[in-house]
């Protein structure tokens, strides 16, 4: 059971933390399929990286990759299913914020946002309020009602 109160309160620090790094600093990865619209819309309105999709072996180690990518914040949709990304972040040292369901491993992950993280509406709302989140803590909104897009302009289809 996700205490939803302790979801929103580690939304808000995420965002605090997040919100410290340049947005072209900040990568953001989803395998998942219902990840990878709210990842593209968290992109879009914050302006970081996004992978949605399959995540590539090196992208973060070799620099001889193609899509080489030296972020300095990785923020993964699912620990198990991102475990790629998350296996570079940690030999790169690289900060990584997860969303974390219950039977997800969270050794490696530094800030977790507890969560369903399956969940096509589950995901739209979690990386609305951090999009939204972000924005605020950027102060590039001054109040939750300049965030103009809807939660559901960040759900996948089915």
């Amino acid at each position: 059971i996700i205490d939803v109160t302790k979801t929103d309160e580690r939304i808000q620090i995420a965002a605090k933390f997040i919100a410290r790094y340049d947005p072209k600093d900040v990568l953001v990865v989803s395998v998942r399929q219902y990840g990878q619209k709210p990842i593209r819309k968290l992109g879009e309105y914050t302006g970081f990286h996004v992978i949605d999709g399959r995540f590539r072996p090196g992208t973060l180690t070799n620099p001889n990759a193609k899509g080489f990518l030296e972020p300095e914040l990785l923020i993964v949709t699912d620990p198990l299913a991102d475990s790629q990304a998350l296996q570079e972040a940690r030999s790169v040292n690289i900060p990584v914020v997860g969303l974390c369901d219950t039977n997800n491993e969270t050794k490696f992950v530094d800030i977790v946002i507890p969560t369903n993280n399956k969940g096509r509406r589950a995901l739209a709302l979690v990386y609305w309020l951090l999009a939204r989140e972000i924005l605020k803590e950027r102060g590039e909104i001054s109040s939750y009602e300049e965030f103009k897009p809807s939660v559901e302009e960040f759900e996948a289809e089915i």
